[in-house]
């Protein structure tokens, strides 16, 4: 289990020049083509996003009034509050309309020759099981409340907008326990990612 703290994210300026993103993990670590990369941008006024024709992108609005997306092939798609998620090509030309104000958003990108990634985003009142792949891995990434990851006998307090990578090479299943049963904790997951 890899912990990534949001104070470790590191600044990098968007492909086109149009704003900052905080990276917490690219795989592989470094260079370009990445299998995968996560990170957290700062959305400060609307325009384009950058092009990554070689991914299918996953946005989840952190902070923020929302945001309009409208896409090159006529679709359009609004993330207004706090745990919206939009799925899309990288290949398609996309402005970003901002509807009230900057925003801040998650954002997994995901080579289109991986097959198989899920993303969701659910609010947690109970522990809840992580299913188990090997050689395969889940992204846990709490946006509202801490939470307690456990997994390979190990386990790991996560605050807002931290980052856990968990593999399953051990084959057996990691467990997420919200730390206010009352409240929940709305929590970003992705799964069957490779962990290399």
């Amino acid at each position: 289990m890899q912990i990534i703290r949001q104070s470790e994210f590191r600044s990098t300026p968007w492909k086109n020049g149009g704003g900052i993103t905080r990276e917490a993990i690219r795989v592989p670590a470094s260079g370009d083509p990445f299998r995968w990369r996560v990170s957290v941008a700062h959305i400060d006024q609307s325009g384009p996003f950058s092009d990554f024709a070689a991914y299918n992108r996953i946005m989840v609005l952190l902070r923020g009034g929302g945001v309009a997306l409208k896409f090159s092939s006529g679709e359009e798609h609004q993330l207004r509050k706090v745990g919206d998620v939009a799925e899309f090509d990288g290949a398609l030309a996309t402005l970003c309309e901002l509807l009230g104000g900057p925003c801040v958003d998650l954002n997994l990108m995901v080579a289109k020759s991986l097959t198989g990634v899920h993303a969701q985003v659910r609010r947690l009142h109970q522990p809840m099981a992580l299913p188990s792949a090997s050689g395969r891995a889940t992204l846990v990434f709490p946006i509202d409340a801490a939470l307690e990851v456990r997994a390979a006998g190990a386990a790991a307090a996560l605050e807002p907008w931290d980052l856990a990578v968990i593999s399953h090479d051990t084959g057996r299943p990691g467990m997420l326990v919200p730390r206010d049963d009352s409240t929940g904790a709305l929590v970003f997951l992705a799964t069957s990612l490779p962990d290399s």
